[in-house]
């Protein structure tokens, strides 16, 4: 499957109380089409609301797919990926860049109540992850154990096959993080630093 022609990638840096988001619409071939801004509460619960937010405000109706980088950003404020998905009618899938036994023990240790329900309800609605690497070429091939530095896709609205291959041809050569997340986390720096300065 080659690339979508249009990819809102998203991504968050964190404050000390607000995590900033941008997004970055990255047309196939690499080139930055469109970037927006958003915030989040750094251990909160509203990171799916500033997603879908942050979409809304853009109007890309030329976007074909969503990524995020990660699930719990700001400090465990989770991504809810079937009600962004849900919300911008449109394929979701989150990408994260390290093997990880789970969030659930991570969870319990900083939360509890209510905050730990919320927050466990969410995790455990997450898809499983696919395990992908990007090889020399900057194309992907399925991952093994021994494979080097592997990404994570838990997709959405697409088979999770589709979106890993979707995320392998986002990558480009001499980088690791498919494109439109790399430009996007570039992105939410510059605007945190700015925001804080």
């Amino acid at each position: 499957m080659t690339p979508p022609s249009r990819t809102l990638g998203i991504a968050f840096s964190d404050g000390d109380r607000t995590s900033r988001l941008a997004g970055a619409v990255v047309r196939s071939d690499g080139t930055l089409d469109g970037l927006g801004f958003e915030a989040c509460t750094v251990g909160g619960t509203d990171a799916t609301d500033a997603a879908i937010a942050l979409v809304d405000r853009l109007g890309r109706e030329d976007v074909r797919h969503v990524a995020v980088s990660g699930i719990a950003p700001a400090w465990f404020n989770l991504l809810d990926l079937p009600r962004l998905r849900d919300a911008v009618d449109r394929p979701a899938y989150a990408v994260s860049y390290e093997a990880s036994p789970g969030l659930e023990p991570a969870l319990r240790e900083a939360f509890d109540g209510e905050a730990l329900a919320r927050r466990l309800e969410v995790y455990r609605s997450l898809p499983d992850r696919v395990r992908v690497v990007p090889d020399e070429s900057g194309d992907a091939a399925d991952a093994t154990d021994e494979d080097p530095q592997p990404l994570f896709v838990r997709a959405v609205g697409i088979d999770a096959g589709e979106a890993a291959a979707a995320v392998r041809g986002l990558v480009r050569e001499g980088f690791r993080r498919p494109e439109p997340l790399r430009i996007a986390a570039i992105a939410a720096s510059a605007h945190r630093e700015a925001a804080e300065g």
